[in-house]
Parts: structure tokens; C-alpha cells; sequence
């Protein structure tokens, strides 16, 4: 994809389960759509298990848009809460909200 001079990009392109929100509803996007996918990365490496899972493209659509996971017990159990936080803040709903890749270092 191309990047305008603004950091704004408008091309959808992705894995379903690791795309961002805003991918998904094709609004333009920036970088931030990158710690979200680090976000989804961190919950799989950490639990084994992706955040997002449906049968069905449509659900699971809807999971993503709406941020709609959980920490399953007992496969999160042992993790501790400054990792659940991380994944929090990498996976904002939110663009403005979601951490950046300075905020997450």
C-alpha cells in the first residue's frame, strides 16, 4: 500500500485475524495498525490461541471490530497482568488510544 504524506494509508491488506479495526471498516489508517497486529501476536505467543476465532468470516469480523476477546482461564492464569495490560493497549479499539511503538517499548 501506499502511504500519503500524512502517514494515512487506504489500501486493506491482511490476515483477517491480525488486521485492525479500522482496516476492516476501510477507513484510512496509519501505523497504528501495526501494534495492533503486534498486540494479536503477543496474545497468540503468550497463550498459544489467537484473541479472534470464528468458523464464520462475518462473526468473526464482528469480534475484531468490536475488540471482543477474553483471558481465558486457565491459559491465563499464570500470565501475569502487565502482559494482559500490553495486549490491552495494543489492541485499543481506539487508533488514538492504542499504544504507540514508543509507548510500547
Amino acid at each position: 500500500s501506499k502511504m500519503a504524506d500524512s502517514g494515512i494509508m487506504s489500501t486493506a491488506c491482511g490476515t483477517p485475524g491480525y488486521v485492525a479495526p479500522e482496516v476492516l471498516a476501510q477507513k484510512p489508517y496509519s501505523k497504528a495498525v501495526d501494534c495492533w497486529s503486534i498486540g494479536v501476536i503477543t496474545y497468540i505467543l503468550l497463550c498459544g490461541y489467537p484473541p479472534f476465532y470464528e468458523e464464520n468470516e462475518t462473526r468473526l469480523f464482528s469480534k475484531i471490530m468490536k475488540a471482543q476477546y477474553d483471558f481465558d482461564s486457565p491459559f491465563w492464569d499464570d500470565i501475569s497482568e502487565s502482559a494482559k495490560d500490553f495486549i490491552r493497549n495494543m489492541m485499543q479499539k481506539n487508533p488514538s488510544m492504542r499504544y504507540t511503538t514508543e509507548q510500547a517499548l
